[in-house]
């Protein structure tokens, strides 16, 4: 299962860590945020021993939405090296996830 990070573990795990990590911002009320949620699961199982795969639920964590101008969800940015480095705003197929997450490794 995909792991949640929010306000106040975001930095520890999002932009301190050695891997590649993608954060999936969204909220239990989108229907898209719903619709994607099996390949972020997924992801999370596939990508275990080369990148992070995230959740971070907007209504429970609003400072770091807000930090990064998170308007749309879902929304999933990319990080490498603690910096946005790839961002999907709307719902897509698993492998576009993939694709960005594998361009990090």
């Amino acid at each position: 299962m995909a792991a949640e990070v929010n306000d106040s573990s975001f930095d520890e795990l999002v932009l301190k860590s050695e891997k590649p990590v993608m954060v999936d911002f969204w909220a239990e009320w989108c229907g898209p945020c719903r619709m994607i949620a099996p390949f972020i699961e997924e992801l999370s199982n596939e990508y275990s021993d080369k990148a992070l795969v995230l959740k971070c639920n907007v209504d429970d964590s609003p400072a770091v939405a807000a930090r990064y101008g998170i308007r749309n969800i879902p929304t999933v940015l990319y990080f490498k090296g603690g910096e946005i480095v790839d961002k999907q705003v709307g719902a897509v197929q698993k492998n576009a996830y993939a694709a960005k997450l594998d361009g990090l490794l």
